[in-house]
């Protein structure tokens, strides 16, 4: 069947899993990519409304495509499964006579656990199809950097659902390209894709540091998730002392992997309203704000090597093109994790809100820009396209850049404009670039301080 006519058969079973769910806007990083490109759920192949101001001059032609993808969606973590087995269990234990008067109870005793550990993570076939169809419409936007013969770097961390991912986009090109489609031909970098495996401070001051995550732990504890708590061991019959917020949320997520990998509105949605989810996504974005975003300046400076990384491999195709030479590297596709995207937009100041995220203020961030649902969904891509352009006024405009956020272009801070002359985005970020010493912003103080100060 073709995939646009196998498409249109889903159709109908996808708009009423999310027209009967009424969430899938608020699962955080657990979230659709349809969930930001809503026009892809009737064609996954469909590049959407022509945005305004999009179209370049016609004298401006692609030079290099730098795209940084997170994974395609993928199943729940070894850890999110025991603990939804330990819910499960729970549920299943209780007397029948009590299923007469517990029919949400008795709904999810009866749902069955498929589950297992050993899927830890690992990219779900809707994951597969997140990346061929990515990989298809990004050839259609740019046909002249994805024709035939041109060379393709594609590089990936470590992790099995990023090297999937990138084998999947690669298939999605089909044989074309000179780059053979199995996942032994991928590079594996690390250093770039899993940056904060590798900074020291992060991991001290952030990753293993519990004091870091206060503001996440006061609002499991505050008045909006005692309220969801309640609500919850209320449908399922249970005291409230045996429900915890991570209980909650694990329920939360079950009801967004069901929609995510199988199209179904899961039992365990029906545990939740709108409002409830609003909170569980701020409890999510918390979370993201404090490790991966704006809660610590550690959190966005230890993406800088990557950053770096991009304007080096820009750099290189302005001298390349100045020189007359061949780009040598017209695509660089690299496939990381949230976590590589999420720290890299903050270093650049996207979704900066004018107040922190913190346990108390839930009510005032109603609005937020910090929403990492609309940023870092599965299948989330960020590109870089340099560009060409002959027929211009002076020097500086013949090199010029876009950036897109999830195929939606994104305006620079500079100008507010969705395309610049690369000379005036570099200068924009020069602090950064000048000021990017990845061994010392990462390497632990020397002195005696604690953690808490350090933050």
């Amino acid at each position: 069947m073709a995939p646009r006519r196998a498409a249109a058969c889903l159709l109908p079973l996808l708009m009423a899993a999310a027209a009967s769910a009424g969430l899938g806007g608020y699962f955080g990083t657990k979230s659709r990519y349809e969930e930001v490109n809503p026009h892809l759920a009737e064609d996954p192949l469909s590049l959407g409304p022509v945005a305004a101001g999009a179209r370049l001059p016609a004298a401006c032609a692609p030079l290099q495509l730098r795209a940084l993808l997170r994974h395609g969606t993928r199943y729940p973590t070894a850890g999110q499964i025991r603990r939804l087995a330990e819910l499960h269990g729970r549920l299943r234990r209780r007397p029948a006579a009590a299923a007469a008067a517990c029919p949400a109870a008795a709904a999810l005793a009866a749902w069955q656990m498929w589950y297992e550990e050993s899927l830890d993570g690992r990219l779900a076939p809707q994951g597969r199809r997140d990346m061929e169809h990515l990989a298809r419409r990004l050839a259609a936007r740019f046909p002249a950097l994805f024709a035939a013969r041109r060379r393709l770097a594609l590089a990936s961390s470590s992790k099995h659902r990023c090297l999937q991912s990138g084998a999947a986009f690669r298939r999605g090109l089909g044989p074309s390209l000179s780059l053979g489609g199995d996942e032994s031909e991928i590079e594996v970098n690390d250093a770039l894709m899993r940056f904060f495996d590798h900074c020291d401070k992060f991991i001290a001051f952030v990753e293993e540091n519990d004091t870091a995550m206060h503001q996440v732990n006061a609002f499991k504890e505050g008045p909006e998730m005692r309220k969801v708590l309640e609500k919850v061991a209320s449908a399922l019959c249970l005291p409230v002392e045996e429900l915890n917020a991570d209980l909650v949320q694990v329920a939360f997520l079950t009801c967004s992997y069901e929609l995510a990998i199988k199209n179904v509105t899961s039992p365990w949605c029906s545990l939740f309203s709108e409002e409830d989810a609003k909170v569980l996504e701020y409890l999510n974005d918390l979370k993201q704000y404090w490790k991966r975003g704006y809660g610590y300046d550690i959190n966005s400076r230890s993406s800088c090597i990557l950053f770096q990384d991009i304007f080096q491999q820009l750099d290189k195709a302005v001298e390349e093109s100045k020189s007359s030479k061949p780009i040598s590297s017209p695509l660089i596709v690299q496939v990381g994790h949230a976590e590589t995207l999420q720290p890299l937009l903050a270093l650049m100041g996207f979704f900066k809100d004018d107040e922190p995220l913190r346990a108390n203020n839930y009510i005032r961030q109603a609005h937020r820009k910090f929403r990492t649902g609309r940023i870092v969904p599965y299948a989330a891509n960020l590109v870089f396209v340099l560009y060409h352009c002959d027929q211009v006024k002076t020097s500086k405009e013949e090199y010029q850049v876009q950036m897109l956020l999830n195929e939606k272009l994104m305006p620079f801070h500079h100008s507010n404009e969705t395309i610049s002359t690369y000379a005036d985005f570099k200068d924009y970020y020069k602090d950064i670039l000048q000021n990017c010493h990845f061994k010392e912003v990462c390497e632990l103080p020397k002195v005696n301080i604690t953690a808490i100060d350090e933050l």
